[in-house]
């Protein structure tokens, strides 16, 4: 069985330990491509065995989550808000940390102090107590076991202190308190941080969410685009989203499809044209017929994709992942090893032995580790989905690291795909009206580039029809048909084709009727790509099936020196597999032809609109078809690689200073539970910065 990918709703997320919890769980199941969105109550994983889900979801429960059919219909309660739990702490601590600076008496009390205490803590248990509990009992233990041993450590040496009467310097209600109140500060700017970096998906689910208007039987009625149907006739106005996938049947209009291809121009659309579900009509109307509805849509494959993208990790994750799995039983053994040596070794006392202790639970920071690689991913994803460019998941970043070539297929990809017919050479003989009609018979039955520019070009002129009985194409070589008379006939380039100007040549019964010369024309910003990418350091390499001299013609015009022409689909993957021996490659091309290619390249670029083979075959798809947005694609996963690093340093050398500096007694804990709430929001707004960052340098 293929493996699906799994998507289930879980709420009682309240931090991304939370998630660390649940992503450790589904790990030990065996399963692949795990993402855990706390902050979007989202758990996605790859998994070939439905008869396993249940058994997953039981698992995910008694890690104390639970797991909901409609997240919109499952509405949090009050207290369960980690806003309003904050707020409700807040409350209680601020007059805990006043009587540090006021000399007011009753705040002094040891009764007061642990009355108002208490609530807190009480909080603290049910929020960090709970989760340290079913984390420890499914053997994962997870941040909230450090916090909950920290504050409950200062709870109930205060509580020894004022039940034995033993003096205020036994009262560490506030250290407590303060500590579970930043914990929960540190919680919400998580998640409304990790909120942001998740933006990109929820914005194109937003385009699915439209009414449309059908007509039955003459009259119009609005429904949702949930419940269009292929083969409904649907009405489309200036300002409306089009609700699905479909074509024109009366009418034209101008559509913006910028949340698509990133490119700001509308694109005039009319009579026979198709239209993409999501798109926005900026002036005109039309009627049309609906032809891929629900998940087949393209902006349902789009943002499946992206989903499955965000899931799959990068391989740099792997040391963060590694150090985060032995991060909390390590810093349970550093505090003991503090709290032994400090009160063993020296003559501070029990009081700051404890402290030093605890200092050193609630200084460390798991969740930056574990918050490093998937927010700058998400971010990266989501930047390069708003310029056109789908990318398959955080290792395809990593993988177009140090490229080292660029491999170009030419039709369609550095030249138009819009091909003129420049002469029709006939042999001694042969009328050119029948050669016409040979020729628009055969074609009419190609969907190939070349196929669809010669019936275009010779419609309109006089020609003799041809009746046939069957048409094949020949990948890479052409189209073989045969007439009701039983004559065979061959449209193509071959091998045999003559090295001229002339690339086609027609053949009937094996004998030569005449050569087609036809002219391709090159992408006005191809050169600029070819330049910039030599400015990087990377070789660019022309790759294609076309005649020699045309190949060296274009690659002579854009300053490539590395040309590969007259390549049968497999001969260029023996190409590819040349280069990858040599260095990391990339290979850009139209996804149809090229699909073998793509797929043997390190990474698959397609140029093509998101057609299915594309979405396929290619790890990259540019809806975009202007070749700035390879430049802008390699830009995006370098500064996103980038990001991911520095978010590693930064978590790895936070904890490395935090935590030595604590066990010293250098750091209070309060101090220490502010540094920790505020590590994680240093992590994400460093990823969140790779929005609007400047990618040019």
């Amino acid at each position: 069985m293929a493996e699906q990918l799994v998507e289930l709703n879980v709420t009682g997320m309240h931090c991304n330990n939370c998630a660390l919890s649940i992503h450790k769980l589904l790990e030990k199941k065996g399963l692949g491509n795990i993402l855990v969105d706390f902050a979007g109550e989202e758990v996605k994983f790859s998994n070939d065995n439905n008869a396993q889900l249940p058994e997953i979801i039981k698992s995910i429960e008694q890690l104390g989550f639970k797991v909901v059919d409609d997240p919109l219909t499952h509405m949090p309660k009050f207290y369960e808000k980690v806003e309003n739990k904050f707020i409700f702490c807040a409350i209680f601590t601020a007059p805990l940390l006043l009587h540090m600076v006021f000399p007011w008496h009753v705040l002094h009390m040891p009764m007061v102090q642990l009355l108002l205490c208490l609530p807190v803590f009480v909080v603290g248990c049910l929020h960090f107590g709970k989760s340290a509990f079913h984390s420890l009992k499914g053997g994962m233990p997870n941040m909230d076991v450090l916090i909950f041993i920290g504050s409950t450590s200062a709870f109930v040496y205060s509580l020894v202190g004022t039940i034995q009467n033993l003096g205020e310097q036994y009262q560490f209600y506030e250290t407590c308190a303060t500590i579970i109140t930043l914990v929960l500060l540190g919680n919400v700017f998580e998640k409304r941080s990790v909120n942001q970096t998740t933006s990109a998906v929820k914005d194109l689910v937003k385009f699915q969410q439209v009414n449309a208007n059908r007509i039955i039987d003459g009259t119009v009625e609005v429904i949702s685009a949930r419940d269009v149907r292929p083969g409904d006739i649907l009405v489309v106005n200036h300002g409306d989203k089009i609700p699905v996938d479909g074509d024109i049947l009366e009418g034209s209009a101008s559509v913006d499809e910028s949340m698509l291809t990133g490119e700001s121009v509308p694109v005039d659309k009319e009579k026979y044209d198709k239209v993409i579900g999501g798109t926005i009509v900026q002036n005109g109307n039309f009627r049309m017929i609906a032809t891929k509805v629900g998940s087949n849509t393209v902006l349902s494959q789009i943002i499946e994709l992206m989903k499955k993208a965000q899931a799959a990790k990068p391989p740099v994750q792997k040391l963060g992942d590694k150090v985060a799995a032995i991060f909390v039983p390590a810093v349970i053994l550093i505090s003991l090893i503090t709290f032994v040596l400090t009160y063993f070794l020296s003559d501070t006392g029990l009081q700051k032995s404890l402290m030093n202790a605890i200092a050193v639970l609630v200084i460390s920071c798991p969740c930056a580790m574990g918050l490093a690689t998937p927010t700058a991913v998400m971010v990266g994803l989501g930047r390069a989905a708003k310029n056109g460019i789908l990318i398959k998941g955080g290792d395809t970043i990593e993988a177009v690291a140090n490229t080292n070539y660029v491999v170009f297929d030419k039709t369609g990809t550095l030249t138009t795909g819009k091909f003129s017919i420049n002469d029709i050479k006939v042999e001694d003989g042969v009328d050119l009206e029948h050669i016409r009609g040979i020729i628009v018979a055969i074609e009419e039955r190609s969907n190939h580039p070349i196929a669809k520019s010669l019936v275009d070009g010779l419609k309109g002129l006089p020609q003799i029809r041809l009746i046939l009985r069957s048409a094949t194409e020949e990948k890479g070589l052409g189209m073989r048909a045969e007439d009701v008379d039983g004559n065979n006939y061959f449209l193509g380039t071959g091998k045999t084709a003559n090295e001229n100007d002339f690339n086609l040549s027609l053949y009937k019964n094996q004998v030569l009727l005449a050569q087609v010369a036809i002219d391709d024309t090159i992408k006005p910003e191809a050169s600029a790509l070819i330049s910039e990418l030599k400015k990087m350091g990377i070789v660019p390499v022309l790759l294609s099936g076309d005649r020699k001299n045309r190949c060296l013609k274009v690659a002579k015009a854009i300053g490539i020196t590395e040309v590969h022409a007259e390549k049968l689909p497999d001969e260029k993957l023996t190409v590819i597999d040349i280069y990858k021996q040599k260095g990391k490659t990339v290979m850009i091309g139209d996804g149809i032809n090229d699909a073998p290619a793509l797929t043997k390249a390190d990474v698959g670029v397609s140029m093509n609109d998101a057609s299915q083979i594309a979405i396929q075959s290619a790890r990259v798809i540019l809806l975009n078809t202007d070749l700035g947005s390879v430049v802008k694609f390699l830009q995006i996963s370098k500064h996103t690689l980038l990001t991911i690093k520095q978010n590693l340093f930064w978590a790895f050398a936070y904890n490395v200073i935090a935590i030595p500096v604590a066990a010293l007694g250098f750091l209070n804990p309060m101090v220490g539970a502010l540094t920790m709430a505020f590590s994680d929001v240093v992590v994400i707004g460093n990823s969140i910065r790779l929005k609007r960052k400047n990618i040019t340098r």
